[in-house]
């Protein structure tokens, strides 16, 4: 399986420079539009390598997407978090229970009574 999971990422690692010098081309990325950059007193254009751009566009992109889906799942880690302390709050309540349950018991016993409470 670690051989597979080397082969699939030699392959994209090729694709990717494939891609990067198939598109060398040099683009102009404009910040703003002309006549909102008319009012800066200077254009805020930048020449870049069109493989640049792509890959700065999937790199934006995944970003977004990873913290919009962390933003998603709050939900579902704050209810996780509410229950393990609910959990652990049970088990102590319990502990308290069992302790309080065999004062004055010999230990042996004590253990015997939760082994079989436990089945």
């Amino acid at each position: 399986m670690r051989y597979i999971r080397y082969v699939f990422m030699a392959v994209v690692g090729l694709s990717l420079i494939l891609v990067a010098l198939a598109n060398r081309g040099l683009v102009t990325i404009k910040v703003l539009p002309a006549e909102m950059a008319a009012y800066l007193g200077q254009p805020l254009s930048y020449d870049l390598p069109l493989f640049v751009v792509i890959f700065g566009g999937i790199i934006i992109g995944l970003l977004i997407g990873f913290v919009w889906e962390w933003l998603r799942e709050h939900k579902h880690r704050a209810d996780a978090r509410r229950q393990r302390r609910e959990k652990e709050r049970l088990a102590r309540e319990v502990k308290g229970l069992k302790r309080r349950n065999n004062e004055g018991k010999d230990e042996v016993l004590a253990l015997l009574d939760d082994s079989a409470a436990t089945r």
